[in-house]
C-alpha cells in the first residue's frame, strides 16, 4: 500500500504536469491524457522501489549459520568460515577438536611457520579466490589446508582442513591387498596376502582366501601363514585345504623393508602353476601385469641382465622422461657405479633368493645416492631379479637443507668464540704497541717496527669482526636512513677501487621507503660487492648500482618461499664478470670458501655480507645473469639483490660521534676496580690507566674481586671482563650492587655486545669492545666517569 505522503507527492507532481501541459497546448483533453499516464507511471515507480527495499532489507538480514553448521559436519574434514573483517562466522566440531576451540584462522596453534603460511594463504584467497597450505603440523597430526573465497558478494573465506595421511609402506599394503587393489588381483588371478617379520597373517584378498580356506569371508588375520601351504617331495607348493586335488602355485615373496635377510613384513604373490608345458613368456607376461599393479617402482630384469619391464613407477624414480628405455640396470647411473650394478644384478640372479640394497646415483640426478634394492626371485618366468627404487628426492632436498643449515650454525658458533679468543690476544698486542710508542719518538729506530706491528694487528682486528659479522654477533648502530644517502657516502671510494678499467653505473627508484640498518655496515657491504665483481672483471666491464622499491604484492611474483610479504627497499648489484658457475652458486656465502688464486682472498667477503644482511633483517640472493654493456654485446655476470623491508617504527636518532681524548688531555684520577681473567690483557689495561693517573687495583676472577672491594674505601669504577670462569661479570656487578647501589660499571669483552645484551642489562653499565687501544681505554674511562654511560 503506498502511503499518504506517497500520494500527495504523487498528486502535486500530477497537477503540475497538467497545469504546464494545458498552458502548453491549450487543449484539456490532451491535457488530461497526459496525467492519467503520469500517475500509471508514478503508481508504478513507487511500487517497484517498496518492492526492491523490502528485497534489500530481507537480503540484508543475518544468515542463520546454525544450518550451515550443521551441513559443514563432515567427517575428516575441519571447516571453518570467516567474513571480511576477519571474524569466524562458523565452523564444524572436527575443527574445534583438532585446534583446541574455535580459533579463527590464521591464528591457529601450528607448529613452525605454519602460523605464517596460512596468513599468507588468506591473503592470496582474498586476492586470486583460492589458495593452498599443502602441509602443516598440529603435534602428531598433519593437514593440508584449501582456502576458497565465497559467498554471494565474495565476502566470506571458507577454510578446509583435511589429514595427510604419513607414508608407510606396510600400513598401505595392508590396506590395499585388504581393499580394491586385492580385489583386482582377485580378478586377474592372483593371490596376495601381507605377512609379518613372525611369519603371521596381517592382510589377505579374496582368492588368497577362498584358496587358502573355501571361504571369501574367512577370518585368518593372526594365523600362521605356512599353515596354509604344504610342499611335495618334487618341491610343489599347494594350499593345504585343497589336499590332492589342488593345483600347484608359485610364490613370489616382495619385501616391504627391502632387505629379504632381515624378518620384516614381506607381500606375498601366489599365482597357479599348472606343472603343464606353460611356456616361459605367458608366465612373463603374467608378472608384468603383476608388476604394472604395484604401487611403488619395480623393475623386472632377465638372467643375462636386461630389463624385461618396469612400472610408471619405477620410471619417474628413476628420471627416464620420454627418453628412450635402457636396456641394463648400468644404464641408470653413472659410470663409476656401474661395474657394481652389474655384480650385484648377476649375484641376486643366479643365487638364492635373497634381497638387498645397494647406494648408486643416477644419471639424472648424480648428486644425490638413492638405494636400489635388488631380489632373486623364481616362477615369473623369464623374470630372476626384481630392481625396486625410491623417488626421496624431496627428502633428500630436506636433508641438504638441514645440514647446510646446521653446519652455517656450527661455523658461526666457532666464529663467535675464535674472534672472543682473538680478541683477548689482540687487546694486550695493540696495548703493548701503545705503551712502547708512549716511550719511543718517530726518530728513534724501533718506532718504525713499532707502527708496522700495531698495524698488522689492527688488520687482524678487522678479520676478527669479519667473523663476528658472519656469526652475526657484532655490534651494530642501527639508524632509518635511505639507501641512496648510503651508496652516494660511499661512491667516491668505490670510484677508486674500481680502476680506470671498469664503469660504474648508479640509478635509483622512486619511492624508495627507509630502511633501518648500521650506515657503517652498509658501506662494507657495498664495498665487500664492488670488490668482488672488480675482481670477477680483470679486463674491465661495468658494474651497475640499483635501488628501488618493492611493493607486497609484488613479493609473490617473485617465487621466493623465504622472503616475507611486506614492503621492500631493494639493493642490487650487477656486474659483467666471469659469473658464477651454478655448481658453486650454493656455497659463495659460506665462510672461508673462496674461487680466487691461493693468498688472493680470505673468503669472508660474501660470509661478511650474508651476516650483516640477515643481522639487519634483510635478504640476500645472487642470481647468474646475462647483462648487455654499453657497446651492445651480451655478456654473463653476477646479480646480488639485497631486500631491506621498509621501516615504519620511530626514528632512532643517530648517536653523536665520540670526543676524541687527546694524549695531553688523557690524565685522570680516581680509584679503579680491574676485573679480568686473561692476564695478558689485565696487565695491560692496568699499566695504561695507572700511567694515566688512576689508583688501580686489580683481580683475575669474580670471587678475588668481592674480596678487593671489601678492603677498598672508594671505588670510583668497576672495569669487568663479561665472560669469566665461576662468576660472570653481570653476577659480579649484580653482587657488588647490594653494597654499592650506585657504582658505574664498564664492562669490555670480546664478545659483541648485541651477543650479551641480556646479560648485561643492568642500570649504570657501559660496555668497551674488544680489541681496544690504550687511548680507547682512558677515554672510555674518562667517559663514564663524567656520567655519560650510553655510548658503547
Amino acid at each position: 500500500m503506498l502511503s499518504l505522503r506517497d500520494w500527495a507527492l504523487l498528486l502535486g507532481a500530477a497537477a503540475a504536469s497538467l497545469a504546464l501541459v494545458y498552458l502548453s497546448l491549450n487543449d484539456i483533453v490532451l491535457a488530461a491524457g497526459v496525467l492519467l499516464a503520469l500517475i500509471v507511471a508514478g503508481v508504478l515507480l513507487l511500487l517497484l522501489r517498496r518492492t526492491s527495499q523490502e528485497a534489500v532489507a530481507l537480503g540484508m538480514a543475518e544468515p542463520d549459520w546454525s544450518i550451515t553448521r550443521e551441513a559443514a559436519e563432515h567427517d575428516g574434514i575441519g571447516i571453518a568460515i570467516t567474513d571480511r573483517s576477519g571474524r569466524m562466522v562458523c565452523a564444524n566440531d572436527l575443527y574445534a577438536s583438532w585446534f583446541g576451540g574455535f580459533v579463527t584462522p590464521p591464528g591457529l596453534p601450528v607448529e613452525g611457520r605454519g602460523g605464517e603460511q596460512l596468513a599468507e594463504a588468506g591473503r592470496k584467497a582474498w586476492r586470486d579466490g583460492r589458495a593452498d597450505v599443502p602441509s602443516l603440523l598440529r603435534g602428531a597430526l598433519r593437514l593440508e589446508a584449501e582456502i576458497i573465497r565465497s559467498g554471494a558478494s565474495d565476502d566470506y573465506l571458507l577454510w578446509r582442513f583435511r589429514p595427510l595421511a604419513q607414508h608407510d609402506m606396510v600400513s598401505d599394503m595392508i590396506r590395499q591387498v585388504g581393499g580394491a587393489v586385492g580385489q583386482s588381483y582377485s580378478h586377474a588371478g592372483i593371490m596376495s596376502c601381507v605377512i609379518g617379520g613372525e611369519g603371521r597373517i596381517r592382510a589377505a584378498n579374496p582368492a588368497f582366501l577362498v584358496r587358502a580356506t573355501g571361504k571369501a569371508d574367512a577370518e585368518i588375520i593372526g594365523r600362521e601363514f605356512a599353515s596354509y601351504l604344504r610342499v611335495d617331495e618334487q618341491g610343489h607348493i599347494y594350499f593345504t585345504y585343497e589336499r590332492d586335488r589342488g593345483t600347484p602355485v608359485r610364490l613370489l615373496q616382495i619385501p616391504l623393508h627391502g632387505d629379504t635377510q632381515s624378518e620384516g613384513p614381506v607381500l606375498i604373490l601366489l599365482i597357479d602353476d599348472d606343472g603343464m608345458a606353460a611356456d616361459r613368456g605367458s608366465s612373463t607376461d603374467s608378472a608384468r601385469k603383476l608388476v604394472s599393479l604395484l604401487p611403488f617402482g619395480v623393475a623386472m630384469v632377465d638372467r643375462d641382465g636386461r630389463f624385461l619391464h618396469m612400472n610408471n613407477s619405477f620410471v619417474r624414480a628413476a628420471g627416464l622422461g620420454d627418453g628412450p628405455a635402457p636396456v641394463y640396470p648400468g644404464d641408470l647411473v653413472i659410470a663409476e657405479d656401474k661395474s657394481a650394478v652389474a655384480d650385484a644384478v648377476r649375484r641376486y640372479g643366479t643365487g638364492q633368493q635373497l634381497g638387498g640394497d645397494i647406494a648408486v646415483r643416477l644419471r639424472a640426478q648424480p648428486e644425490e645416492p638413492v638405494a636400489l634394492s635388488i631380489a632373486g626371485v623364481r616362477g615369473m618366468g623369464e623374470a630372476s631379479v626384481l630392481l625396486s627404487l625410491k623417488d626421496n628426492s624431496e627428502e633428500s632436498r630436506l636433508k641438504r637443507q638441514v645440514a647446510q643449515a646446521s653446519k652455517m650454525q656450527a661455523v658461526g658458533q666457532l666464529a663467535g668464540g675464535v674472534a672472543h679468543d682473538f680478541n683477548n690476544i689482540l687487546t694486550a698486542i695493540i696495548g703493548y704497541c701503545d705503551l712502547m710508542l708512549m716511550r719511543h719518538t718517530p726518530g728513534d729506530s724501533d718506532y718504525a717496527d713499532i707502527v708496522q706491528i700495531q698495524l698488522n694487528s689492527n688488520r687482524a682486528a678487522a678479520l676478527t669482526r669479519q667473523l663476528l659479522a658472519f656469526s652475526r654477533q657484532q655490534t651494530l648502530r642501527p639508524q632509518i636512513l635511505q639507501l641512496p644517502d648510503v651508496i652516494s657516502e660511499v661512491s667516491s671510494l668505490l670510484n677508486r677501487s674500481m680502476g680506470e678499467t671498469v664503469t660504474m653505473t648508479v640509478k635509483h627508484g622512486r619511492g624508495l621507503g627507509p630502511v633501518r640498518a648500521d650506515p657503517n655496515q652498509l658501506e662494507q657491504v657495498l664495498l665487500n660487492l664492488a670488490v668482488n665483481a672488480r675482481d670477477a672483471m680483470p679486463n674491465g666491464g661495468e658494474l651497475a648500482i640499483e635501488t628501488y622499491p618493492l611493493p607486497a604484492n609484488a613479493v609473490p611474483k617473485l617465487g621466493l618461499e623465504i622472503l616475507p610479504h611486506a614492503d621492500y627497499s631493494v639493493l642490487k648489484v650487477t656486474d659483467t664478470g666471469s659469473g658464477i658457475p651454478p655448481e658453486v652458486l650454493p656455497k659463495i656465502f659460506e665462510p672461508f670458501f673462496t674461487t680466487k688464486d691461493v693468498g688472493k682472498g680470505t673468503g669472508l667477503g660474501l660470509s661478511t655480507v650474508y651476516g650483516i644482511v640477515k643481522q639487519s633483517g634483510g635478504f640476500i640472493f645472487a642470481d647468474a645473469v646475462t647483462a648487455a654493456t654499453r657497446t651492445g654485446k651480451q655478456k654473463t655476470g653476477t646479480s646480488f639483490t639485497l631486500y631491506f623491508p621498509v621501516h615504519s617504527g620511530p626514528d632512532i636518532a643517530a648517536a653523536p660521534p665520540p670526543k676524541s681524548v687527546k694524549a695531553r688531555e688523557s690524565w685522570g684520577s680516581g680509584s679503579l676496580l680491574l676485573v679480568e681473567d686473561e692476564d695478558m690483557v689485565r696487565a695491560v689495561a692496568e699499566r695504561a690507566l695507572t700511567r694515566a693517573g688512576y689508583s688501580v687495583v686489580s683481580a683475575s676472577n669474580g670471587e678475588d674481586a668481592l674480596t678487593q672491594l671489601a678492603e677498598m674505601d672508594k671505588v670510583d669504577l668497576m672495569i669487568s671482563d663479561v665472560v669469566m670462569p665461576q662468576m660472570d661479570g653481570p653476577t659480579l656487578v649484580r653482587n657488588v650492587r647490594a653494597e654499592r647501589p650506585d657504582l658505574p660499571v664498564l664492562f669490555m669483552s670480546g664478545y659483541a655486545e648485541e651477543q650479551l645484551r641480556k646479560s648485561i642489562a643492568l642500570d649504570n653499565v657501559a660496555f668497551l669492545p674488544k680489541p681496544f687501544s690504550v687511548s680507547q681505554l682512558i677515554e672510555k674511562v674518562q667517559t663514564v666517569l663524567s656520567g655519560n654511560v650510553r655510548d658503547g
